[in-house]
């Protein structure tokens, strides 16, 4: 699936994303963004393995809550080849703190809040509120990208099936 676009929705107002986001079959930029150690982390750390990216606005919303939660489920039949990152503006130990909290551990929570690298690479940084767009990027074995969803509406959760079956294709 290709959907890109240059804005999305929050509650029906038009947000500015900032860049423009890769397409299915280019090589996934490479980013850097922060642990919830404050370790540095990034894409080509993850090499050889085919990585699901995440982007959310913040795991303190009732959306986010609830599209980490299904990842996090989804994760533990994924297998070992695959890392699940999910990444926003949250400070990491607010993403350290709110893990612990829902009880989720099989996915990894990583911080763009320092520079927006990530956002700004995958061109989901929302302009005018620095935060990440609601996004679902696929990446494979050899660092290309395989499969792009961004939600068009903030406040709507991604296609999870479309997702995962994008996924499990990658994954032949």
């Amino acid at each position: 699936m290709q959907d890109t676009k240059n804005s999305i929705t929050f509650k029906g107002n038009p947000l500015a994303l900032a860049g423009n986001p890769p397409k299915a079959g280019d090589p996934a930029p490479d980013f850097e963004v922060l642990g919830n150690d404050m370790s540095a982390v990034k894409l080509s750390d993850l090499k050889g393995k085919t990585v699901v990216i995440c982007s959310v606005p913040s795991l303190d919303t009732p959306v986010c809550d609830t599209e980490v939660r299904k990842f996090n489920e989804h994760a533990t039949s994924l297998g070992n080849d695959v890392a699940v990152l999910v990444i926003s503006m949250d400070l990491p130990f607010a993403q350290a703190r709110w893990c612990g909290a829902a009880g989720v551990a099989n996915v990894r929570t990583l911080s763009d809040y320092r520079d927006a690298n990530f956002g700004k690479a995958f061109g989901v940084l929302i302009q005018p509120l620095r935060l990440l767009a609601r996004a679902i990027f696929v990446v494979d074995k050899n660092g290309r990208i395989r499969y792009i969803q961004i939600v068009d509406e903030l406040t709507n959760e991604p296609d999870y099936e479309s997702a995962l079956k994008a996924l499990r294709e990658t994954q032949r």
